[in-house]
């Protein structure tokens, strides 16, 4: 795409003299006359009364889709991390001296072929959610694309664009109904230069870095600049990933521990996985957990200090039924060491609690942990009255969960475990307050048998990638039907399962406790950036201000 496509000159209204072809670094062209202390506004072809040429708002169009499909490439399972950065260098292509109005619906269109493949997953649930969701979130982009379109007035727009993204990619994990965090451009950053950022600022950090990373290359395109001051974008693009290899990484303590990891796998697929024979599941993970204890005994897998399987690996309630707990009572006797389970168990008459729960060989089950981030429409039901009038597969939920409330630090064997469970990966907050209640290594116990072979899973361990670097702790993975996984502390797959195959493994896993910066500072870079991009904003908005007073003053 042409400079002059995306970027052409404002002619000046009063004298009609022709706006300035050069530009200092930083800042777009701005009109000869009566230019004074104004701010640089972006130039738009048109014909001269501000409407843009069809070819001009073809191109724009044409890179917000290139800029979408870049963006979904550099998300599992292909992962070409790379892509993320052209993606955003090409979004804000499109975006740049575009009016707010044309600049959201481009954001829209970019979001939308985006999140379409990316979030395909969402499938298996109906094609009438998958679509209402990406249209849902397409329009946090659409918002941060018109406020984008006011920063690119300032000098060093590259950076206010940059936390704008973190801002939007906030508002999208907080609202609406709990939010829907999946999808952080930090997601697509599991294992590459940019994934260091998370060891200072998290998640946040991550985005910001990609997000200036691209801005930076489409300023080098976009803006025009006299010979070596074109470089400087370049080189400082080049810069944002490369800075990560001075990071300091915290070192090996010295101490480990033997944790297994059971797969058991489900009888069904899609929405029915678990099939509908009761106690399937729950014989599955017995079954394989006795396959790991009778692989130790034969000295084929070291002895195990502690065993973890996945969420939903019993589907049937072991407080309330003898029979279930008589079956995880034996296979837990059987490997001979504390053990955490994944159930949902009943609360009073009508709820229930997805839960992680310490079983031990001899006393059976004990502490627990009750996951706080809950799936709507998939463990509880918003709007209830509502949504099951109109909405028959909404009953499919049937009792309603309850949130828990207190971080998933749980004393297993010889060390204190950070539970986190299935979609609470995705949630900075949950995550980061498990780290500080003392859980390492991390655990988290998934249920993904609905999306089976979809880009789920792999989705899923990226972050679980990202969460190792943040906190400098080990993530292990349990999950029903795959991805099971050991990842290190550098956010390296040691090991991985296949997916829909009954599996187990006892891995050897560092115990860190050493925290990051990320961990020690929390949210505070996240609302920092957040705070520079709402004041770009007024900035730019208070500019654009004096300049119509002053025009129509003329």
């Amino acid at each position: 795409m042409q400079a002059s496509d995306t970027a052409a000159a404002a002619g000046d209204e009063v004298s009609g003299r022709a706006a300035a072809e050069d530009e200092v670094s930083g800042g777009v062209a701005a009109p000869l006359a009566g230019g004074g202390d104004a701010p640089p506004a972006p130039r738009t072809a048109g014909d001269g009364s501000g409407r843009e040429s069809r070819k001009t708002v073809v191109a724009r169009a044409a890179a917000a889709v290139a800029g979408g499909i870049a963006l979904f490439l550099s998300f599992p399972p292909l992962g070409w991390w790379l892509c993320a950065p052209l993606g955003i260098a090409l979004i804000t292509g499109s975006l740049y001296g575009a009016r707010p109005g044309r600049a959201a619906w481009l954001g829209y269109l970019g979001a939308a072929v985006f999140l379409f493949p990316a979030l395909a997953w969402v499938r298996t649930i109906g094609d009438d959610v998958w679509f209402m969701l990406v249209g849902v979130e397409s329009l946090f982009y659409a918002a941060m694309a018109a406020l984008a379109a006011l920063v690119f007035r300032l000098p060093g727009w590259p950076v206010w664009f940059g936390c704008l993204w973190v801002a939007m990619e906030w508002a999208r994990g907080l609202v609406p109904i709990g939010g829907f965090p999946w999808a952080r451009v930090a997601f697509s950053q599991g294992e590459s230069l940019f994934t260091e950022y998370a060891a200072l600022g998290g998640a946040p950090l991550v985005s910001f870095a990609v997000a200036l990373c691209g801005a930076l290359l489409a300023h080098a395109v976009l803006v025009r600049s006299r010979g070596w001051h074109r470089a400087v974008p370049v080189a400082a693009a080049l810069a944002v990933p490369l800075l990560t290899l001075a990071i300091p990484r915290p070192g090996d303590e010295g101490r480990s521990v033997n944790i297994g990891i059971v797969q058991g796998n489900v009888p069904g697929r899609g929405m029915y996985a678990l099939g509908d024979e009761p106690a399937v599941v729950l014989k599955n993970h017995a079954n394989e957990t006795k396959r790991l204890a009778q692989a130790v005994r034969e000295g084929k897998l070291p002895k195990p200090d502690i065993v973890v399987l996945p969420e939903n690996s019993t589907d049937i309630d072991p407080y309330s039924d003898e029979f279930a707990r008589q079956i995880i009572q034996d296979s837990v006797r059987d490997v001979g060491v504390p053990t955490l389970v994944g159930a949902v168990v009943a609360i009073g008459d009508d709820e229930r609690a997805t839960r992680s729960l310490v079983w031990d060989p001899v006393t059976g089950p004990g502490a627990y942990y009750d996951k706080q981030n809950l799936v709507p429409f998939g463990e509880y039901t918003p709007f209830k009255e509502i949504v099951l009038a109109l909405w028959e597969r909404a009953s499919l939920v049937g009792r309603q969960s309850v949130a828990g409330t207190k971080p998933g630090d749980l004393k297993l064997g010889p060390v204190t475990i950070g539970a986190v469970n299935c979609y609470e990966v995705a949630y900075d907050g949950t995550v980061r307050g498990t780290v500080r209640a003392g859980g390492t290594p991390l655990v988290v116990q998934t249920n993904n048998a609905s999306y089976a072979l979809s880009n789920l899973p792999p989705q899923q361990l990226a972050m679980s990638q990202l969460r190792a670097v943040e906190h400098n702790r080990a993530v292990v993975t349990a999950a029903t039907t795959g991805i099971s996984a050991y990842v290190t502390p550098d956010g390296k797959v040691s090991w991985q399962t296949r997916e829909l195959v009954a599996d187990m493994n006892v891995v050897k896993v560092p115990v860190r406790t050493q925290e990051t910066l990320a961990t020690k500072v929390g949210a505070l870079p996240e609302w920092a950036l957040m705070t520079m991009g709402a004041m770009a904003v007024g900035v730019a908005a208070w500019g654009g201000r004096r300049r119509g007073d002053r025009v129509r003053s003329d």
